[in-house]
């Protein structure tokens, strides 16, 4: 832990506990199990309920009261802190809020209820989202096969402890800085749904003729459709040999991969206007000889052959190696004097091609299309210099939003580092001004521990006195 301000001092967690029964600790061992939930009753909190500083209701289910009363060790109430101790989500942590009075928990999750005469809950809330509090968490977890902590460590993590009006001043200072914070993430996680909106308009506009409606000099429609353009049914735009797939069944197996070789070109490299070239599978340039007539290469439009939310369909771009095309996958080549291929790739991801094509799958449990449904799907087709002034400015559009999402993602990155700047700096005592009046915190927890140790020798004579 870190250098502490003047007046703070560092304690386990537990020397904070308030002064009830149970202050630590976790909820039920398995006695509560989804058959006991109810459509009311008590509130049984679980992991799912719970955000990172914030209690997020997830479907919140109840317990009805005789169950609780049996588990009252893991009785909550509210400023209880909640945080997860075991899991993938392990550190999510929660103040129990106001609007519930009474609640219980799984084993899943750590209790705190804090003695507020020495700290509050948001002070301690504040420091479980700390990296500082985190290095601790996982040194912890990372002696166990399955990422978690006990109760006893819970108990024993380092808890850095500054007056309690100093507290107060930086977690009021903390609400309104992270709310900021908050605001922005929440304005940030908007742009990515704008600029999905913002592709597919243009391309709706692109394939329907609008984006080109004042290139073209005659602006005229028919039947919906721009004049000089028509619909074609794919097939009629390949030539001989201009669409085929991969190699089925035993011609390509799991055990042909090699490490290097010939690439294949799988259903996972293909994406919706763009190659994903992360996953790479290859074979053998023995077991290519066998596959050449599944050749790809630069150019070619590779059609994933499973439908769900969008088709998902791209250019193969250059690679490193000679590749093929897997059975999960169609490789056009349409003929170049009648279609540009990027065109025609806006065209078949094109909401009527979707439709269509969906229209052709319906009720299959996996919806995936065969080349003989591919090659029937009508096209709009425009003059090929067309064409390509639609590949031009689409392109243009899709570049400007390309920049917009990096300018995103970068203040995004920024955003999501700022919040632990933040607690950073809390936490080292930099945040507001320290008052040269205010107790050190070392006096209000000697005070703290000369009264519980009254306490107990006046309990020990009273047990004897009753004996």
């Amino acid at each position: 832990m870190s250098e502490l301000p003047e007046g703070w001092v560092t304690t386990p967690l537990q020397t904070l506990a308030a002064k009830t029964k149970y202050p630590i600790g976790d909820g039920d061992h398995g006695q509560i199990k989804p058959a006991t939930y109810t459509d009311k009753g008590i509130p049984y909190i679980r992991v799912a309920d719970m955000g990172w500083g914030k209690f997020e209701p997830n479907g919140l289910v109840y317990i009805p009261e005789s169950v609780h009363e049996k588990n009252i060790k893991s009785e909550l109430h509210p400023g209880d802190i909640l945080i997860a101790k075991t899991g993938a989500t392990i550190g999510k942590c929660c103040i129990i809020p106001d609007t519930i009075p009474t609640a219980n928990t799984t084993s899943s999750v750590g209790k705190v209820t804090v003695n507020q005469d020495i700290t509050s809950p948001q002070w301690i809330l504040y420091y479980f989202l700390s990296r500082e509090f985190k290095e601790q968490m996982w040194a912890v977890s990372e002696k166990t096969a399955q990422p978690g902590f006990n109760i006893a460590d819970l108990k024993m993590f380092k808890v850095p402890l500054a007056s309690l009006s100093e507290q107060n001043r930086i977690v009021t200072k903390l609400d309104k800085l992270l709310g900021k914070v908050d605001a922005c993430e929440k304005r940030l996680t908007k742009i990515p749904v704008i600029l999905k909106r913002f592709r597919q308009s243009i391309l709706a506009a692109a394939c329907s003729g609008r984006l080109t409606a004042e290139w073209r000099e005659d602006d005229s429609y028919e039947n919906d459709l721009p004049a000089d353009w028509q619909w074609i049914p794919l097939e009629e735009l390949l030539p001989r040999g201009g669409i085929f797939d991969g190699p089925f069944g035993s011609n390509l197996k799991s055990s042909d991969y090699t490490d290097s070789g010939v690439r294949v070109v799988r259903l996972e490299n293909v994406g919706h206007l763009r190659f994903i070239g992360e996953k790479e599978s290859f074979v053998s340039r023995k077991k290519y000889e066998t596959l050449k007539k599944h050749t790809v290469g630069i150019g070619d439009i590779i059609f994933a052959s499973f439908i769900s939310e969008e088709i998902r369909v791209c250019l193969l771009p250059v690679l490193a190696t000679k590749a093929i095309a897997k059975a999960d996958c169609f490789c056009l080549r349409p003929k170049a004097e009648v279609v540009d291929r990027q065109y025609l790739t806006y065209q078949l991801v094109s909401r009527e091609s979707y439709d269509k094509l969906v229209e052709e799958v319906h009720g299959a449990t996996r919806p995936r299309i065969n080349t003989t449904q591919l090659r029937k799907v009508e096209i709009r087709i425009c003059p090929l210099p067309e064409q390509q002034e639609i590949v031009r400015r689409v392109e243009a559009l899709f570049a400007l939003a390309d920049q917009i999402e990096a300018r995103y993602t970068k203040a995004k990155a920024y955003v999501d580092k700022l919040t632990q700047s933040i607690l950073a700096k809390a936490f080292r005592g930099e945040l507001v001004p320290q008052d040269p009046n205010d107790e050190p915190a070392s006096v209000l927890l000697e005070k703290i521990k000369a009264e519980r140790e009254k306490n107990e020798k006046t309990n020990v004579r009273s047990k004897k006195t009753t004996k």
